[in-house]
């Protein structure tokens, strides 16, 4: 869910399906009921969720009652393949997953030990700190604060569900991100704060500002290069960051953060060499978590979102991309890799805040603390965190690492209503053999992926995973 609520941009496309009579579909944080069209926020996360239902639901339920997959813990571990991991005793242990979300949610431990018993988890070593402020008390009738509770939510169990053993760090801020500088700048020092007293090993980002909504001009923009410091700190410290890609394919949303430019646009900090862009597949599950068919790039033009992909108009090709420079030219491009993100295959996910029971979420903030979840295990089996965590991942696809499951169905076209006027499609970027601009390398197999990542596969061999 690339959280942004209705006024905070949190990637999260907040849209709700009531279970009540008519099952239409509101926007998160909006008073108002509309009809059953999913509208993505600007980097707005695909998140949808089933308001309050009692009783966790299976796959087959939500395509009867709600014409779309939902997907549970069991089967995301199952469709990553996760179990020899587990078998192996790799799960995250000993290692710590950093969270960051504007004003946090008021349950967030109490909803992840229902998820947890609901799901047979273990028990998750989760730790809340609010470094940078007082965060601001809950208001219920507050869409920034619902929305961020929700993205919060998300962010928590998606990490925990693929790496049970590792610890959690939510780092809540007290000013909502939205578009441009706003909200960043308590981010960065939070960021910064985990950094510098050594709290955490991978930090998983679920949020984006459109590279265009900051002040001063493109390329050699100053308000985004003068936010860089926690990344550049995390560099140092061998810190791993992750960004959701976003949720409105090939563009994204305005300053005012409706929807949206009518060319090809980035959002930051994915777009940030520093970091890895997590983009967003959509699966295709049983209820026992058979898969179906191949995962392919997320793209729900009915509901006008899809993930994020494109290039960068701030920062150039980095070293690490110049194995790919004819996909990315000049400049650097996005995803990196990604995972599940699909609303049409959405995570369930519980919370209490409102409208207690069980929901379903999507959109690229699925897919980035997922994958944290990824990398906090690959640390495990290498002893140590995954510094330079970009230059590993492009040398294990160049080396056609089979950890790495690749993505050629879809597209990341998108069509999008603006307030007025007749429909726009921004042209956007195909999935093909290899890397491109609408998956990055595709997603994992996490079996393979984190045993290669940290350096070592199933014989005890080197597995494409090198700093170089």
């Amino acid at each position: 869910m690339f959280t942004r609520t209705l006024s905070a941009r949190t990637w999260a496309l907040w849209l709700a399906i009531a279970v009540a009579a008519a099952a239409t579909i509101a926007i998160q944080g909006a008073a108002q009921r509309v009809a059953p069209t999913v509208r993505a926020h600007p980097f707005a996360q695909g998140h949808v969720s089933i308001l309050g239902l009692k009783d966790p639901p299976l796959t087959s339920f939500c395509l009867v009652k709600f014409h779309i997959s939902c997907y549970n813990p069991q089967q995301f571990q199952k469709h990553y393949n996760l179990g020899p991991l587990y078998a192996d005793g790799f799960n995250g242990a000993g290692h710590t997953i950093v969270i960051v979300d504007s004003f946090g949610s008021p349950t967030a431990k109490h909803d992840l030990d229902v998820f947890d018993n609901t799901y047979n988890l273990p028990p998750a070593d989760l730790t809340i700190a609010a470094p940078v402020g007082a965060i601001p008390p809950f208001d219920p009738n507050n869409g920034d604060h619902v929305g961020w509770a929700q993205e919060t939510t998300l962010d928590i169990e998606m990490a925990h569900l693929i790496a049970p053993g590792a610890k959690l760090l939510l780092l809540e801020t007290p000013v909502a991100e939205t578009e441009g500088v706003q909200g960043f700048p308590e981010i960065v020092a939070a960021e910064n704060w985990a950094i510098n007293h050594h709290m955490g090993d991978v930090i998983s980002q679920s949020f984006g500002a459109t590279e265009e909504t900051f002040p001063g001009p493109l390329p050699n923009n100053a308000a985004i290069l003068g936010l860089r410091s926690a990344f550049k700190n995390a560099a140092r410290h061998g810190v791993a960051v992750l960004a959701a890609s976003g949720d409105l394919g090939s563009t994204d949303a305005l300053f005012d953060t409706s929807c949206c430019y009518p060319f090809q646009v980035n959002s930051w900090p994915s777009s940030d060499p520093l970091v890895t862009s997590i983009g967003g597949t959509q699966l295709h599950m049983n209820d026992a978590g058979t898969s179906l068919a191949s995962d392919n790039v997320w793209n729900e033009p009915k509901r006008q979102i899809a993930g994020g992909g494109g290039f960068s108009k701030v920062f150039e090709r980095p070293r690490f991309q110049n194995h790919v420079r004819s996909v990315v030219g000049d400049q650097r491009g996005t995803p990196d890799i990604s995972m599940s993100a699909a609303v049409d295959g959405g995570a369930i996910v519980y919370y209490s805040f409102v409208n207690p029971g069980y929901h379903i979420f999507g959109g690229t903030s699925e897919a980035s603390p997922l994958f944290s979840g990824i990398v906090a295990i690959a640390a495990q089996i290498a002893g140590e965190r995954i510094s330079n965590l970009n230059q590993r991942l492009y040398d294990m696809g160049r080396n056609h690492a089979p950890g790495i499951v690749d993505v050629t169905i879809g597209n990341n076209t998108e069509t999008f209503t603006p307030a007025t006027g007749p429909d726009v499609t921004v042209p956007g970027f195909n999935a093909v053999p290899g890397y491109d601009l609408a998956s990055g390398w595709g997603t994992v197999d996490a079996n393979q992926f984190c045993r290669q990542l940290a350096g070592v596969d199933n014989n005890g061999d080197f597995g494409g995973g090198g700093n170089n």
